[in-house]
């Protein structure tokens, strides 16, 4: 049976959200943003082995006692400047175990509020999938196209639209090929879309929010307070 294997990278500054830590490493619930986003992998029975890609010259990781989250966790301080560059970081670092055709999910550092519901859905759906796929929702708002001096410009369709989320979870060889082609893209899917595949959009939940601004990390606090003793 395929193994699943999580790559969670870490290396970036989050310049968008202003702080002067870099934002996975922000508190939130009285730990590191960081650590929950790691608790929900390593809890998974799912997933056999989770790797989190540093930045090479990462001085905060050491700073916080990751102990309780188990043998699953392995560091890699081998990011790169771009995402892809550091999911690739982690693959190479997974290669010595991880087979041709063992799953491989990628989540973002800043997305603390995934559940263990929606990594089963995620994991049962695909299990069989010949491409893998990730989660997302449809998108519920009026989408508009700013033009100058952020003037509406148009209107956009959003029947068929999804807002992608993470994990995504696609064959360890499959998405190794797809990112050293070099594509330019943001996100794993957009990779595998580039070689000429369709990914599957398992419907996760608004919860599973990505911590992008301050506002951003007052809600997930939120959500995780809510799911205490539950």
């Amino acid at each position: 049976m395929p193994r699943h294997f999580a790559i969670v990278p870490a290396a970036g500054s989050g310049s968008r959200f202003g702080a002067e830590l870099p934002k996975q490493y922000l508190p939130l619930a009285g730990r590191p943003l960081i650590y929950h986003t790691l608790l929900a992998l390593c809890r998974s029975p799912h997933i056999e082995r989770v790797l989190v890609v540093l930045a090479p010259d990462d001085r905060h990781w050491r700073a916080h006692d990751w102990r309780d989250l188990g043998p699953k966790l392995e560091t890699v301080y081998a990011g790169g400047a771009t995402r892809a560059e550091s999911v690739l970081a982690g693959l190479q670092a997974a290669a010595t175990a991880a087979a041709d055709d063992d799953w491989v999910l990628v989540h973002d550092a800043a997305r603390p509020c995934l559940s263990q519901a929606m990594l089963d859905a995620l994991v049962n759906e695909l299990r069989d999938d010949p491409v893998g796929g990730l989660l997302a929702v449809p998108v519920a708002d009026t989408l508009k196209r700013a033009g100058d001096q952020n003037r509406v410009a148009a209107t956009e369709p959003r029947d068929g639209l999804w807002q992608a989320q993470t994990p995504q979870m696609f064959r360890y060889a499959a998405l190794h090929r797809a990112l050293e082609a070099g594509c330019s893209v943001t996100d794993e899917a957009g990779a595998i879309e580039a070689t000429g595949e369709a990914p599957k959009l398992v419907k996760g939940d608004a919860s599973n929010l990505k911590v992008t601004f301050p506002a951003d990390l007052a809600l997930a606090e939120l959500i995780l307070f809510s799911r205490k003793g539950s």
